[in-house]
């Protein structure tokens, strides 16, 4: 038989699919053809059995799924490092809200994004959730990126420089999703900003919407003790609890931070199939609380990661990320068994696939699914020496290690240069909104 043409064959070293879980593969190739995965196959198979287009020979490197970074503000990169060592309130009442009424409009979005993005696509991350303003600016960037992007149109009671009022961000959140419903790579979700700052009135206008269209719902949620003190004193309940009595706690909820929980909470979350996002770097650096991810895997919810926005993280490498909620969960557990290697990677992975909607098309690399992958060289002496490699992956440093990316199979990044975005570009616009913010 003559070799079958295809598009392109990878030959690597190690493979981890995520699905089936736990498992790692050595000295495969992975074929796809136009944007799927079409197998995994042992090197000499794959060399007789395809004729391929494009090959590409990682010798010293694994590939996976492309991270799914499940919750993060994109713009807000250009305000790295401008308010620090604050807690929330003060942080974004008296630091990042005045900056950014002063600051965001349609080019700073643009600008941001493009800054997070490339930072995002160089660490490993293919897809990402995004909660912003200037809805249209970010789907047109991610688009011309090439990235993997749910686009969460935020809903706020005041107003910003995008608009007026919640019935504003509400009309032009459903302009955009009737834009963008049929976009390949884009999601649109409904992202009321938090229980605090979104009146009963409007959440329950967002869960007919959500309802009727089978739209994601994406809110911060028990995020400080001052969030849970304050609705029991306005709403006599819990922010969950008034969540669920507004008709919001839906199979396509997406709860981010979650570190105010209690044991009814986890009983809540479970019972209406809501999906988690954990922040760990931010919610330790605005000193928030702990997600008490040990236990809600225990009862069966599905737990995600995201970076949160680099002004309160400060970095979008969803490794390190990955690393700090490890360690993290075993403290919070008092147990060094719990979210190993393998667990960790599934929350970056499948489950934001999952709490994305996503999981039938991305987060493992199974036959049908689409090419979202990366590729991390291994060689370094810092990954020396090699005995797990799904520990490697997550106890070292390997974000910067990442030398390819692939979206439904175009090449985003590759031998660790950028292909959809100017990396030099990127890095001279974001001086110059340095230049202009800190004046």
């Amino acid at each position: 038989m003559q070799p079958a043409k295809i598009d392109l064959l990878i030959y690597c070293r190690w493979i981890i699919p995520i699905i089936p879980e736990d498992k790692v593969w050595e000295n495969c190739a992975l074929a796809v053809e136009g944007e799927k995965i079409i197998g995994i196959f042992p090197q000499a198979e794959a060399a007789k059995r395809f004729a391929p287009l494009n090959t590409e020979h990682l010798d010293d490197h694994i590939l996976m799924p492309g991270l799914v970074n499940a919750h993060g503000h994109a713009a807000m990169s250009l305000l790295r490092g401008y308010a620090d060592d604050l807690p929330l309130m003060p942080w974004l009442h008296d630091h990042i809200w005045p900056a950014e009424s002063r600051f965001v409009d349609d080019s700073f979005v643009r600008d941001g994004t493009n800054l997070s993005m490339a930072e995002m696509i160089k660490s490993g991350t293919t897809c990402f959730a995004d909660m912003y303003f200037f809805h249209e600016t970010i789907v047109e960037e991610v688009r011309a990126a090439g990235m993997r992007c749910q686009v969460g149109f935020t809903v706020l009671d005041f107003p910003t420089a995008y608009a007026k009022n919640a019935d504003d961000y509400i009309h032009k959140g459903l302009a955009l999703y009737d834009r963008y419903a049929n976009q390949p790579l884009i999601k649109v979700a409904c992202a009321p900003h938090s229980p605090y700052s979104v009146s009963d009135p409007a959440m329950r206008i967002i869960a007919t919407y959500a309802n009727e269209l089978d739209m994601a719902v994406h809110i911060h949620c028990h995020e400080t003790t001052e969030e849970i003190t304050e609705s029991i004193a306005n709403h006599d309940c819990r922010p969950l609890e008034r969540l669920k009595n507004l008709g919001l706690l839906l199979p396509q909820t997406q709860l981010v931070h979650m570190t105010q929980v209690v044991g009814d909470d986890i009983v809540l979350v479970q019972a209406h199939n809501c999906h988690v996002v954990h922040c760990p770097e931010s919610n330790l650096k605005l000193a928030s609380g702990f997600c008490p991810v040990g236990k809600m895997i225990d009862a069966g919810i599905n737990v995600a990661i995201g970076t949160d926005g680099a002004a309160s993280n400060n970095d979008l490498d969803l490794f390190g990320e990955l690393k700090t909620a490890a360690l993290l969960a075993k403290a919070v557990a008092n147990d060094a068994s719990t979210l190993d290697a393998h667990a960790a990677l599934r929350m970056a992975t499948i489950n934001g696939a999952k709490a994305l909607g996503w999981d039938s098309e991305i987060g493992s690399l199974e036959v049908g699914k689409s090419a979202d992958m990366v590729a991390i060289d291994m060689s370094s002496i810092a990954q020396q020496p090699l005995y797990n490699i799904a520990s490697q992956l997550v106890y070292t440093n390997v974000g910067h290690r990442v030398t390819h990316s692939w979206v439904a199979a175009k090449p985003l990044l590759i031998n660790g240069e950028l292909r959809t975005l100017n990396e030099q570009n990127v890095i001279q616009t974001a001086q110059q909104w340095r230049n202009r913010i800190a004046q």
